[in-house]
């Protein structure tokens, strides 16, 4: 066995990748542009969870972009810290699994142990929650800490709730969206 291979990490098989990809093609998440709205709910979810970085993650055919993340990056013109290939990172594991996913401490699991974010940023715990639409997930919400936390029921409950909410503004901006212009004049007048 090659030594590099004992050390690569495993990701999981995405069999929903075409039916994620039209979906956010037609809700409009496909474009990997940062939101303003996005970025706000991840702040909110990182102080409501008390932890460093937070994230709205939209998980794309090729790579995930975070079009909300706390904090921002210092340079709004650079999306580097935004964007992450989908073997990197944990909320593919709560895309491949379609639940939320809580590590206390991720040196406890050596399938995240090996984690590329585990070194770039310190992560020690993670807690995710997948943006469900129907049977597909678009995405998650997540937060991680730099430090080991044990994240008990009502964190959960929490962060289930808060994914949910997000969806339910997600599909409501899409709708908004989708009304003819013949409509919205008519009724704008």
């Amino acid at each position: 066995m090659n030594p590099s291979s004992a050390l690569r990490f495993v990701t999981p098989v995405d069999t929903d990748v075409d039916r994620r990809t039209a979906r956010l093609r037609e809700l409009g998440l496909l474009r990997e542009q940062p939101s303003p709205e996005f970025d706000a709910f991840a702040t909110a979810l990182a102080r409501n969870l008390d932890a460093p970085i937070a994230g709205v993650n939209i998980i794309g055919p090729e790579r995930q972009y975070f079009a909300g993340f706390h904090p921002a990056p210092d340079d709004p013109e650079d999306d580097s810290s935004r964007v992450m290939s989908c073997d990197s990172g944990f909320c593919i594991y709560v895309q491949a699994r379609k639940r939320v996913l809580a590590l206390d401490e991720v040196m406890d699991y050596h399938i995240f142990a090996g984690n590329p974010v585990v070194d770039a940023i310190g992560a020690r715990s993670y807690l995710g929650a997948p943006l469900m639409d129907g049977t597909v997930v678009l995405g998650t919400v997540a937060v991680i800490d730099t430090k080991p936390r044990d994240w008990g029921e009502e964190e959960v409950a929490f962060i289930k709730a808060q994914a949910a909410e997000l969806m339910e503004k997600i599909e409501r901006r899409a709708a908004r969206g989708r009304r003819p212009a013949t409509s919205r004049a008519a009724t704008e007048t």
